[in-house]
């Protein structure tokens, strides 16, 4: 019957022992939060995974890396060791975002190699069929994008992006609202573009039961899309985007009545003095359930160093509530991320997560620095490399120093405070 009903009966079920096992909390916490929506494992039924992943309440906050071709550069090859190195550097989900070459293909192979859950946005491949056929992607057909979708739920995807949220009424306050980057979602500027030059509804929203019959059928977790997320600071928490927020909440509430899990994704740029507000909006309209943010990036200007920006906006977010980070990397708004940048970026991401797991008093959060910090006290090089965040780069560091100095940091030296 799938895991929200079990969850809801009481029956016993292996991904929410999982769960539980992984968080260090009681099965009871996980059924609770599957059964009420607060919490979602992104499983297809159609897939063996190596590591169960949580995402919600009470839970460590979570990592996604994103990778995927383009018509521009195409390499499966790459794409494939984009995802090992996500995975080594802790990402806690993949998502396959391509948009080049055989996408089936492509998704097939991701599948096979990947440990951990793996999302799309179905959208993008509409989008590359209605293109290939010499039409405008304004032109994208409902049936495409239902096939689509049915064919990537069955084939194993986790967990899919749908931006249901964009409806001829919130296209209607974007055209009046006065943003100065617009829609900066490929996903949503789709939608938009189909949704003014035919008149008709996003298929999304208007055959969303539909959609809740797919993703039942292959017990595939719904990420509802914020298509209309601010890509630049000045957009951020405008009309547009809190009507979008309001409607994805409605489906949220038909999601949990369907038995189909559901959480929903937000910004964006958002500058820090209105971070709480979004998480608290967005928990508030979405009935609690699990935010997956994209960052968020706190300026604009920060070229070549969005991972830094992403995880300064990250961690307040997370702290605040988020319990699923986008990773962002060095190479936002400029190319493609390469494969230090993936391994980089999800490194940032991940301790965003973990300062914010501390300040939300998740299980075992604040244990582990405390051990850090009582080996450094004690210099002992090995076991702070063991409980390091990345301790590929923990060696990398102490592989600079003369060998005379393997015990000490050279920034103190023989004055070294922690020498008793």
């Amino acid at each position: 019957m799938g895991l929200v009903s079990d969850a809801a009966k009481g029956i016993k079920n292996d991904l929410i022992s999982s769960v539980a096992k992984a968080e260090n909390i009681s099965e009871e916490i996980v059924r609770k939060g599957i059964s009420a929506g607060t919490i979602v494992v992104p499983k297809n039924l159609n897939r063996t995974l190596k590591k169960i992943v949580g995402v919600g309440q009470h839970l460590k906050t979570k990592v996604n890396a994103n990778i995927g071709t383009s018509p521009d550069h195409i390499d499966l090859d790459e794409e494939l060791k984009k995802m090992q190195a996500a995975v080594e550097a802790g990402a806690d989900a993949i998502m396959d975002l391509s948009t080049g070459g055989n996408l089936t293909q492509i998704r097939k192979e991701i599948l096979q190699a990947c440990p951990v859950p793996v999302g799309t946005v179905p959208i993008y491949e509409a989008a590359c069929r209605t293109v290939a056929k010499k039409k405008k992607i304004s032109e994208i057909e409902s049936e495409v994008l239902f096939d689509v979708i049915e064919e990537q739920c069955a084939q194993g995807v986790d967990f899919i992006t749908v931006h249901c949220g964009i409806t001829k009424a919130t296209v209607d306050i974007l055209n009046t609202d006065g943003r100065l980057a617009g829609v900066v979602s490929r996903g949503g500027s789709f939608l938009v573009k189909a949704i003014k030059a035919s008149g008709k509804e996003n298929p999304l929203y208007s055959q969303y039961d539909r959609l809740l019959d797919i993703a039942k059928k292959y017990d595939v977790t719904l990420s509802l899309g914020d298509g209309f997320r601010p890509g630049c600071t000045f957009d951020a928490t405008d009309a547009c985007q809190i009507a979008e927020l309001s409607v994805l909440g409605q489906l949220v509430r038909r999601a949990r009545q369907a038995g189909v899990q559901a959480m929903i994704e937000g910004p964006g740029h958002v500058p820090l003095n209105q971070i709480q507000a979004n998480v608290e909006i967005a928990k508030k309209l979405g009935l609690g359930a699990p935010l997956y943010f994209l960052g968020p990036l706190v300026c604009d200007i920060a070229a070549g160093y969005d991972h830094i920006t992403a995880a300064i906006g990250g961690a307040l977010a997370a702290a605040y509530g988020v319990d699923f980070i986008c990773y962002v990397t060095a190479a936002e708004h400029l190319r493609l991320p390469d494969i230090e940048d993936v391994y980089e970026g999800v490194i940032a991401a991940r301790i965003a997560g973990h300062a914010a797991d501390m300040v939300k008093g998740v299980a075992g959060a604040r244990e582990m620095d405390n051990e850090m910090s009582k080996y450094r006290k004690a210099l002992d090089w090995q076991k702070m490399q063991e409980l390091s965040i990345d301790p590929k780069n923990f060696a990398k560091q102490r592989a600079k120093l003369p060998p005379q100095d393997k015990n000490v940091c050279t920034m103190c030296g023989e004055f070294c405070a922690m020498k008793d």
